[in-house]
């Protein structure tokens, strides 16, 4: 496997100093990557583990680790599966995948099960970097709700809707929906138009990217991953689906 470019020598961004304290976990089996990249990331700032397994990446990632870069050949599991439990079970961190996997399909795929961004081996060590800054200044981590409090807000009368655009919160009533990077995205240009039909080429444009030629069903994940989370803190919209259009986020939960 091959190792990123010359990890050994630190860079001066001022940006760094914004994640001082940020949790990162590595997900890594080869040492020839993972040693000098956790200390890479330990000299620019953060607080950095390494697991190496899929396994133990699972049982480890929580509400206090803000961003997992995660290798897809594993000893005991597919990376993919690995991301894909890490979204049902309700993680809201960034995932990174870091790979030699470097097809457009692979890519595809790993988008679609829940990765936030996708690097290939090897790689520029200032471009990981800044991918890993950007993504965190994006995706601030937040505790799931544990499951007696969502079946008690779904209970409950529905509560408003809220989007911070500028903070980038969404709240139902005064609780704060536990969203990725992307669903925060999509919640937030459906709600800009709320009640109007909001077409899946422009949600790909803006969500995704104007140049994004892989699959769009990457959206569809992203929608129903949203649908529950909206569901799961009782709020008082949902999001229809017009078959072929677009989506539309409208006013009033699912059994309204």
């Amino acid at each position: 496997m091959t190792t990123p470019d010359r990890p050994e020598e630190p860079l001066d961004d001022v940006d760094s100093l914004e994640h001082v304290g940020r949790h990162i976990l590595v997900v890594e089996d080869d040492d020839g990557i993972a040693v000098p990249l956790l200390r890479t990331l330990d000299r620019e700032g953060y607080d950095v583990e390494r697991v190496a397994d899929g396994a133990s990446a699972l049982a480890r990632a929580g509400a206090d680790i803000d961003l997992v870069v995660l290798d897809l050949g594993l000893p005991d599991m597919d990376g993919l599966d690995v991301c894909r439990r890490l979204r049902e079970q309700d993680f809201t961190g960034g995932i990174v995948i870091l790979t030699a996997r470097d097809g457009e399909l692979d890519r595809v795929v790993g988008l679609d099960v829940g990765a936030d961004d996708y690097i290939a081996k090897p790689f520029a060590l200032a471009e990981l970097l800044a991918r890993l800054r950007a993504l965190l200044r994006r995706s601030p981590a937040a505790a799931p709700q544990p499951s007696a409090e969502r079946a008690a807000s779904a209970s409950a009368s529905p509560l408003a809707l809220v989007i911070d655009v500028a903070a980038r919160r969404a709240l139902a009533g005064d609780r704060e929906l536990p969203l990725s990077t992307k669903e925060f995205d999509l919640l937030a240009q459906l709600d800009m138009q709320r009640g109007t039909v909001v077409t899946r080429e422009r949600l790909m444009d803006e969500v995704w990217d104007a140049n994004w030629f892989g699959s769009t069903k990457t959206l569809d994940v992203t929608v129903a991953r949203l649908r529950q989370k909206l569901e799961g803190a009782g709020a008082d919209v949902r999001i229809t689906t017009l078959r072929g259009v677009g989506f539309r986020l409208d006013e009033g939960a699912p059994d309204a």
